[in-house]
Parts: structure tokens; C-alpha cells; sequence
């Protein structure tokens, strides 16, 4: 067993007080990584599920093809990441995050997932705004302007409506959505977590923009509440060639 807590770093960003922190949780008997925003809670090594199904659903539209290129907007713990690089048929990873502490603390390995993804060839990680680089020039990879991917996964708002700072509403409304099917090969995917359930609104955006869309709830034991929670994951994909 580790200390029962640690503050492992905490930095001002623009976007307020940012902070890692390791606990020892009673319920779970192992340790948490957490990061705060502020006093509000970004995301925690508890539940982690959703993370992983973003990616996870992303590659499952894209099963048997070799020779991926991925983007994926925000690191965080690092989870989508790390199962993006589990499927062999990845060929490059770029992970977008706007705050160069969260890179710093992979970089330095106090993430654990930071030793997965500094070993590995195939993964970048990029500091940068998300909303706006996939907004404008150069596009999701600052080496390679006007790069297209076969798969663009986005975990950084709580929701479409519920953004981190309104500068990244526009991206979640049609002209955005159609700028998206831009930075996709023919066939490519987007996949998008929201903490909120399905929004219909949202996912008739998605269907303008993109050949095909859909919502897929899932669910989660939270034994901490005592009850079963649930995230959605929108999948969009664009037209095969």
C-alpha cells in the first residue's frame, strides 16, 4: 500500500489550477490518479471504461486495416491512448493536449501510462489547442500540415453542450463537424466521449456531416455511488471511398 495521499504536482494554466494527485482508495484497495481542475475533478484511474471505448469503438470501424493514422484530443490519464497503441494495425499516434503540464507529467513518467506511451515509436504527443488546430491550418499535426487520418478521437469536454471553455463550442456545430470530415481519409472515423446521455440534436449533426452516425451508451459498475453509470460515445464515420 502507498501513502494514503499524495499531491504529486500543481501548476496555475489559463484555464485555472491544475493538480495530480495519488490516493489510496479503500473501496477499489489500490491506488488513484486524479486530476483537478480548479476543485472540480477532470478524471480519476477509477473509471476508466469510457476512456477505453472511445478508442476501442473507433478501431472496431476500422477492423482489419493496416497502416492507421490516429489523432487523439486530450491525454489525460492516458487511457485512449494507450488503446490506440494496443491494436497492431496503428501506424502513427498523435495526442493533442492543451496543457503542457499533463504532457510533462507523462514525460516524467508520473502517470504510469507514461512509460507506455514514451516507449513507444508510433506515438507523439503535442502541445496545442485541440478545437483550433482542428479548426484551421495546419490541421491536427503541426509537422505534416493538412495531414488526414483515419481516425480522429476527442475526449477533452464533458459533453457537446458542456464545454471547458466556450472557445470549444464551434467545433461541436455543423461547420465544425464538417471541417472534421476534412482531416479524414474516405472511410475514416470520428469518435467522441460525453459524460451527458445521448443527444439527439447532436447526433443529427453528426449524420449531416458525416455518411453515418450513431450514439452508443456505456455503462459501468460506480461502486463509490452504489449504483451503475453510464457515458456515451458518438461514432460518425465518413464515406468509403
Amino acid at each position: 500500500m502507498s501513502a494514503r495521499f499524495e499531491e504529486l504536482d500543481r501548476r496555475p494554466t489559463p484555464m485555472g489550477v491544475i493538480s495530480l494527485r495519488r490516493r489510496w482508495d479503500p473501496v477499489f484497495r489500490t491506488d488513484a490518479y486524479e486530476i483537478k481542475l480548479d476543485d472540480e475533478y477532470l478524471m480519476s484511474s477509477l473509471f476508466t471504461v469510457a476512456e477505453i471505448e472511445v478508442a476501442r469503438l473507433a478501431l472496431a470501424e476500422l477492423a482489419g486495416r493496416d497502416g492507421l493514422d490516429v489523432a487523439v484530443g486530450g491525454l489525460g490519464l492516458g487511457f485512449t491512448a494507450e488503446t490506440v497503441l494496443e491494436d497492431p494495425g496503428v501506424r502513427s499516434l498523435v495526442v493533442i493536449d492543451a496543457l503542457g503540464e499533463v504532457i510533462d507529467w507523462h514525460e516524467r513518467e508520473l502517470i504510469p501510462a507514461g512509460a507506455t506511451l514514451n516507449a513507444d515509436p508510433r506515438c507523439r504527443l503535442v502541445h496545442g489547442d485541440f478545437f483550433a488546430m482542428a479548426a484551421g491550418d495546419p490541421g491536427l499535426d503541426p509537422q505534416e500540415p493538412g495531414r488526414r487520418f483515419h481516425a480522429v478521437v476527442v475526449d477533452i469536454d464533458h459533453s457537446p453542450r458542456h464545454v471547458l471553455h466556450p472557445s470549444h463550442a464551434p467545433f461541436y456545430e455543423p461547420a465544425g463537424l464538417r471541417r472534421l470530415t476534412e482531416l479524414l481519409h474516405p472511410g475514416g472515423v470520428f469518435t467522441l466521449w460525453s459524460n451527458d446521455p445521448p443527444d439527439e440534436e447532436f447526433t443529427a449533426a453528426l449524420a449531416d456531416a458525416f455518411a453515418a452516425a450513431r450514439a452508443e451508451v456505456v455503462t459501468f459498475p460506480n461502486p463509490l455511488q452504489g449504483r451503475e453509470a453510464a457515458n456515451t460515445v458518438y461514432v460518425a464515420t465518413t464515406a468509403a471511398p
